[in-house]
């Protein structure tokens, strides 16, 4: 039995809706932010789809020193703070550091751990002290059964607010792969399951300098992860992919959003 967690009036796990986590990778500026999460506000309300909004305010794992980062955690939550008072929205992002949490947490709805740093002991126990829902995505070095591990130092703390997101796993090199018997052996844990759909296909490091991707495979990915069971879809998106300043070749384009949406409620309706 998968315990629900709750989020203001949204409640992931099922039998509800699958919940969708989007918005651009990293924050670029004010008005691009704002005009993508409300395009994402419209469709999901169009929809009925539950709806969080995802921006980083700083990508601390980027592939090159020279990559575009975002503006920091000070700007980078005021930004958010903004979308969340203006469209009603719940909002997440990553936390890299032990010294953000504090400040994070007076802004955040959910506190995200990136995947490269899903063991670090420390993060983990003081985002989860803040006593925020803790959205941990899955490294892709592990195994979906040691998550196991990782879902008990956040419950060490009493926090019982556990979401596990899937982001596929190293498939050689500058490859990942994703394998769908991951959602029903991280439910196991009892705690809701996210699917990745966007980083799944991201090539990281593909491009020598910088990572890139198959963005052609999201939906097909997405429509895979409701059919086995997901309890939501992180999908990164973007206005102009082409020109994003991280993770485009991995985004969803903006437009491309709502039709993949109604194929997606078209197939959790049939399960149902």
């Amino acid at each position: 039995m998968v315990q629900p967690v709750v989020i203001n009036n949204i409640s992931i796990g099922r039998p509800g809706p699958f919940t969708l986590i989007s918005g651009p990778c990293v924050i670029e500026d004010d008005q691009t932010t704002y005009d993508i999460a409300c395009e994402l506000k419209k469709v999901t309300g169009k929809l009925n789809i539950p709806f969080i909004f995802k921006a980083s305010y700083d990508k601390a794992n980027r592939t090159s020193i020279d990559s575009f980062r975002g503006p920091g955690i000070k700007k980078g939550l005021e930004v958010l703070a903004s979308i969340r008072k203006d469209l009603g929205v719940p909002i997440i992002s990553d936390v890299h550091q032990v010294s953000e949490v504090e400040m994070a947490a007076q802004t955040l709805d959910i506190i995200q751990i990136p995947a490269f740093l899903c063991r670090q002991t420390d993060l983990l126990v003081e985002a989860a002290n803040t006593g925020k829902p803790i959205n941990v995505k899955k490294g892709q070095f592990l195994a979906p059964w040691d998550m196991k591990n990782v879902v008990n130092k956040i419950l060490s703390t009493g926090n019982e607010k556990v979401i596990i997101t899937d982001r596929g796993v190293c498939f050689g090199y500058n490859n990942l792969v994703t394998d769908f018997r991951c959602i029903r052996i991280m439910h196991e844990t009892g705690f809701p399951v996210v699917y990745d759909a966007t980083h799944s296909v991201q090539l990281p490091g593909g491009a020598g300098s910088t990572s890139t991707g198959q963005r052609e495979f999201v939906p097909l990915l997405a429509r895979a992860a409701i059919a086995a069971g997901a309890d939501g879809l992180f999908i990164e998106t973007h206005s102009n992919p082409e020109k994003a300043l991280s993770d485009g070749p991995n985004s969803m384009k903006l437009t491309d959003m709502e039709p993949l949406l109604v194929q997606l409620k078209a197939i959790e309706a049939a399960l149902t």
